[in-house]
């Protein structure tokens, strides 16, 4: 079928610049890179971008999407990743004027590339004596979430073609600069224009083996063997089939109990109350559980229990906007909150408190470019996550826990459990008016609803 424009399904470090690159060395085709990124138009530093503001992107995406395609003449597309704008991802692969180009690249490369990059701060590289290099370290765990969500990336994009009857062009990285294949594509596109040679404007940025580039090389073997690898063939690339996104999930040691925590919820104070059980220390405790490892967990632990603590939502909220938005560890939240509710960190706490929810109220309604992290999307959706691998048969609440624990540890045969040790005040009560209390509750209806909070 004749297509409108284009879209390259991408992620982080799987060639997507190179691809762009050499698409647009076709004369009829131009792609305007990451038109959707939460943190820029088009390229890193650009905040306008066809007469068109970052906030009047955030607020009205269509209005950018219009205004690239009324180009005229040539076909037109730009990149696209997982974390950006859902409002434009939902749009562009429901739209069947829209052709898909799914670009992947083996997640062990990526992954390296990313942290790299991360490392020299050199994204792309045009002229090779530029070349900043770096060894990295191979964390298992982390690559481990990384494939997770690729492949769950993956799975999303070929259930709507296929639920949609549309078909995409797969590209993997190393056929990027495959001038066959490139030229199949611009066939596909319905571009008649074909290219003798390639733009080489840029350039492989770490050429070398894959173990040159870890400074653990050692710690590849061990890791890798742990993914199953008989589900390959579930999606079109090379990324392994995971289920739900399961590292948060710690098991006690000596007794059969899971828990399923909450971020932004009180997992600190309950990973001590388990670590105390067995007198060791919280990261002792099993953890980093995939699919695979969780249902061996269970099939050696008949009778266990697993159980999840829900905080106030409002009391949760303000943790996290102390304990990490305050501390610039969600700089793209900080930055999203500046641009579209005008936070200033030196109006004071209870302003910038009431500028978060109003991002938080946002985000969840799918209103702005950021999705919802799991420390500040609701409740309910996280324990809609974890139910997809497990359901907890204890839903227990924050203000009982040192009673319900205690009752928890005599049912799984604890003589004398040890007390539970509530977090420390966070002060919430220094910032508490009836707009913060109707800004909470705006945000986290859901929350209020399902799980019956009252106003505090």
């Amino acid at each position: 079928m004749a297509f409108d424009y284009f879209v390259v399904l991408a992620e982080m470090r799987t060639g997507s610049n190179l691809l762009e690159s050499n698409l647009n060395a076709f004369d009829g085709i131009e792609c305007h890179g990451e038109l959707f990124n939460p943190g820029f138009i088009n390229t890193p530093a650009t905040e306008r971008y066809r007469d068109v503001t970052l906030a009047q992107r955030d607020g009205d995406p269509w209005r950018l999407l219009n205004a690239v395609r009324a180009g005229g003449g040539r076909m037109v597309g730009f990149r696209l990743f997982h974390d950006h704008d859902r409002r434009i991802w939902d749009h562009v692969l429901a739209d069947t004027a829209c052709a898909k180009i799914v670009l992947t690249r083996n997640p062990l490369d990526s992954y390296v590339s990313r942290k790299i990059a991360a490392a020299t701060n050199q994204w792309k590289l045009g002229d090779v004596k530029h070349r900043k290099q770096s060894r990295v370290a191979f964390d298992g765990a982390e690559f481990e979430a990384h494939l997770a969500r690729l492949q769950a990336t993956q799975i999303e994009i070929q259930r709507v073609l296929q639920t949609t009857g549309q078909s995409a062009f797969y590209i993997g990285y190393d056929d990027a600069n495959d001038l066959s294949v490139l030229n199949g594509l611009a066939r596909w596109l319905g571009v008649s224009a074909r290219i003798a040679d390639l733009p080489r404007a840029l350039k492989k940025q770490n050429p070398e083996p894959l173990e040159q580039k870890l400074t653990n090389p050692q710690a590849l073997p061990q890791a890798l063997a742990r993914i199953d690898r008989f589900d390959l063939t579930r999606t079109p690339n090379f990324e392994v089939r995971r289920g739900p996104l399961l590292p948060g999930i710690h098991a006690a040691l000596s007794v059969p109990l899971l828990f399923l925590p909450m971020r932004g919820g009180p997992e600190g104070a309950v990973l001590d109350w388990m670590a105390a059980i067995d007198a060791i220390a919280p990261a002792d405790l099993p953890h980093d559980f995939d699919q695979g490892r969780l249902e061996q967990w269970r099939r050696a632990h008949p009778g266990f229990r697993s159980f999840t603590v829900l905080r106030h939502p409002l009391r949760r909220a303000h943790a996290v906007f102390r304990n990490r938005v305050l501390t610039g560890d969600m700089q793209p939240v900080r930055e999203h909150m500046t641009r579209l509710f005008d936070f200033r960190p030196e109006d004071g706490e209870r302003a910038g408190f009431k500028a978060f929810l109003r991002f938080c109220d946002a985000s969840l309604s799918g209103q702005t470019g950021l999705q919802p992290w799991p420390a500040f999307a609701s409740q309910a959706a996280n324990l809609e996550g974890y139910a997809q691998a497990v359901i907890p048969d204890l839903i227990l609440r924050e203000d009982d826990l040192t009673e319900d624990l205690a009752t928890l540890g005599r049912r799984l045969g604890i003589r004398t459990p040890p007390a539970y040790v509530p977090e420390g005040d966070t002060g919430l009560a220094a910032v508490l008016d009836d707009e913060v209390r109707a800004l909470a509750r705006r945000a986290y209806r859901r929350d209020y609803e399902v799980f019956g909070f009252a106003d505090l």
